[in-house]
Formats: C-alpha cells, sequence, structure tokens
C-alpha cells in the first residue's frame, strides 16, 4: 500500500493529504525525521554513525544520515523514533533525542523532487559499531566518521579519511566528499560542527 504525506506550503500551513509517489511527482512540501547518532570512543574521540544506502534505493550505495524517515498522515515529529529502531535496532525514547530545529531541503533528480522540512535530532549512543542491528533492506552497512577527520574532510584540509564499518566486508574504508549524498547548504559539515560543540558542552545548538 502507498503511503500518505501530509503536505503543506512553503509557510508549513497543512494543506492536504497525498499519496508518497505523488507528493514526490509534484514536489509538495513534507514533514520528514532526522537522527544523527553520535558518541565517543573508549578514547574519548567523538564520532557519528552514518548508513551506507542499500544499491536499490535513492541515492544507492551513498553515505547517509543515521536513521531518518518520512513522516506519515497524521503523523507528530515524536513518532519519528520509530525509524532509529527500524533502522538501527536502537530503542530510543524521543525525549532521550537532543533537538536541532529545522532544516529545510529540496531536490530535483530528474522526475523525482523531494521537498522537505527536517526535524532534526541528535541522539548520543557509545556503542560499537556491531552491537547494532541495522536494517539489511536499506542498508548495507555502517560506518563511524571521527568528528574531527570529518570536518578537516569537509573543509578541504584532506581529500579522504579512514574509517572503522561493519557489515561491508572490511573492518575500515576510505571515504571522500563523493562518497556523501550531495547537499547546497553543506549540511554533513553544519552537523559535524554541531557535534563538535555538542560534546564541548555547548547547550544552544540550532541547524
Amino acid at each position: 500500500m502507498n503511503e500518505h504525506f501530509d503536505i503543506y506550503d512553503e509557510a508549513l500551513t497543512h494543506i492536504g493529504v497525498k499519496p508518497r509517489d505523488a507528493v514526490h511527482r509534484d514536489g509538495d512540501w513534507h514533514r520528514v525525521f532526522h537522527c544523527w547518532v553520535i558518541g565517543r570512543d573508549a578514547a574519548g574521540a567523538a564520532f557519528v554513525v552514518l548508513q551506507k544506502r542499500a544499491l536499490d534505493r535513492d541515492f544507492a550505495g551513498k553515505i547517509d544520515i543515521s536513521a531518518a524517515g518520512h513522516l506519515e498522515a497524521g503523523e507528530s515529529v515524536c513518532d519519528g523514533v520509530r525509524e532509529i529502531e527500524e533502522e538501527l535496532g536502537l530503542k530510543v525514547a524521543f525525549e532521550d533525542l537532543k533537538p536541532l530545529g529545522m532544516r529545510i531541503g529540496a531536490t530535483k533528480i530528474d522526475d523525482f523532487i523531494d521537498c522537505q522540512f527536517c526535524h532534526v535530532y541528535f541522539y548520543e549512543c557509545n556503542l560499537a559499531l556491531e552491537s547494532y542491528h541495522y536494517q539489511n533492506e536499506e542498508i548495507l552497512g555502517l560506518v563511524k566518521l571521527p568528528i574531527e577527520a570529518g570536518l578537516r574532510l569537509f573543509i578541504g584540509e584532506v581529500s579522504s579519511v579512514k574509517v572503522e564499518t561493519h557489515g561491508l566486508g572490511s573492518d575500515t574504508m576510505e571515504l571522500t566528499t563523493d562518497d556523501f549524498i550531495h547537499s547546497v547548504d553543506n549540511y554533513v559539515l553544519k552537523i559535524l560542527i554541531l557535534a563538535r560543540r555538542y560534546f564541548a558542552g555547548e547547550k544552544q545548538l540550532w541547524i
């Protein structure tokens, strides 16, 4: 059965409900949930857990947000936590998330138009990658990107970084910026900056 989404105008005023396919065909604004899982390793170094998308999905094989998904018609943002459990196997209470505000995202690839109001959150988790039970149908595997190395990569100080992996046939791999889903607003870089600030103890964080 085709999912149905609430749709909105540019001012986030609700204007109706449409099937998923029609929403992406017509470029209707809709809401999504983004959760970036961050943590510290045994040495205290901060990292973000990312997923490598399955090859039969949009943005096939690209490195993506830890867990994300659409909010279906009638759902509130609190319902988005189901994505964390479905995709990563982590049962998380909404109250344990750190809100980062809303990101406005728009993408057009051929006839696919994705106009999103993204509710963005951090979730702090120090588990090893092997402890995750990720969704094989949508995710090829997981990577652990060190925050400081990721910052150097995205500001152009280095051309690649070595990351720990799980489920990808090797314990490590090299990543370049081309491995990530492109965004005109440097979304991943913004998240890495916010993660550094979070672990520095700052409380006022906003995307």
